[in-house]
């Protein structure tokens, strides 16, 4: 039986359309849902039970782990040409830079971590912005789970598009400079964006929930994550194979509701720093920061955007800065 290549088109037209119904309709009510808890999920005291979750921290990045190892395996044991595990490890590598540059500059200007018994006790230095310098009070934890976090989202991502969901793999030829032009785009919509989710959270926080201080947590995912992601959108959405994404991040989003709302955040692993968050609380979650569910869809948008972006630099049959920057680097060469 001869199996035809599916375009997505034909079947549902836009596919990014689809990405944007399936999540709302799943949004939508979850916030119907949530804005009928009037009265706060309480969290672990840890006066009264100071280790309530004896090295839960560590033995949790499990969630993390054991996923990426079996993808990883299966990717390992079914070789398939032109696999593109250097701009996987590339991505990986890049988005950990990104972690830790969150915890190590700015960790203890949005976080805390009061259960250090759900931890190794083995810490990193973090910037203490009061102070002025480097206190060693970040878990060890938060490295690796970058490394497994980012890892898995990009491992379940490929595993979809090359094997569960190859009919609709829409990243089957390298990117053509010649044809397609540079990558980069700068567009004023991407700013603009990114502008109006800070001035809105900002607006909220002063103005509605009447807090001071600047959601400065949610400005960094902004800045850092969201609008230099959607700078290559325009050229890179065309390689995404949209299905695959939409499978990473529901799973992603399952894993982390399961392990930050109801273990993580609850029990006081970490924490936040009020001053810094939007002051948009979800009671039902024991006050989780609204910053935190955007956070989880962030990482599948962000994660698959940059993979694109890198691999089809790394495959172009031009150099970087040309195919990033077109004619701008010709000419000054």
């Amino acid at each position: 039986m001869e199996f035809r290549r599916v375009d997505i088109k034909e079947q549902f037209g836009n596919p990014l359309l689809v990405v944007l119904i399936v999540h709302f309709v799943i949004w939508l009510p979850a916030f119907l849902t949530l804005q009928m808890v009037q009265v706060a999920r309480p969290v672990m005291h840890l006066g009264v039970h100071p280790n309530p979750t004896p090295l839960g921290y560590t033995v949790s990045l499990t969630l993390w782990f054991i996923p990426a190892a079996a993808v990883l395996i299966h990717l390992l044991l079914h070789k398939q040409e032109g696999f593109p595990w250097k701009s996987l490890g590339v991505t990986v590598a890049l988005l950990l830079v990104l972690g830790l540059v969150l915890d190590v500059a700015f960790g203890n200007l949005f976080f805390t971590f009061p259960n250090q018994g759900a931890t190794l006790g083995i810490f990193i230095p973090g910037w203490d912005w009061h102070a002025g310098h480097f206190v060693a009070n970040i878990p060890l934890e938060e490295v690796f789970f970058y490394l497994f976090g980012d890892s898995v989202a990009l491992l379940i991502y490929l595993w979809c598009d090359r094997f569960w969901l190859k009919l609709y793999s829409r990243n089957a030829n390298p990117y053509l400079y010649a044809e397609q032009g540079r990558l980069l785009r700068i567009a004023w919509w991407p700013l603009g964006m990114g502008l109006a989710m800070v001035g809105a959270a900002w607006a909220y926080k002063a103005f509605v929930a009447g807090e001071e201080g600047f959601p400065g947590y949610f400005t960094f995912l902004v800045a850092v994550a969201f609008v230099p992601a959607t700078l290559f959108f325009t050229k890179v959405r065309s390689r995404i194979n949209w299905r695959a994404y939409v499978s990473t991040a529901l799973t992603m989003f399952f894993i982390s509701m399961l392990w930050e709302c109801t273990i993580a955040f609850p029990y006081g692993w970490w924490a936040y720093k009020p001053a810094m968050m939007i002051g948009l609380d979800i009671l039902a979650w024991a006050r989780l920061p609204a910053e935190e569910p955007f956070l989880w869809l962030l990482v599948s948008f962000s994660s698959v955007m940059i993979f694109e972006t890198i691999h089809a630099v790394l495959g172009s049959e031009e150099r970087v800065g040309t195919t990033v920057l077109g004619e701008l680097v010709r000419r000054r060469v």
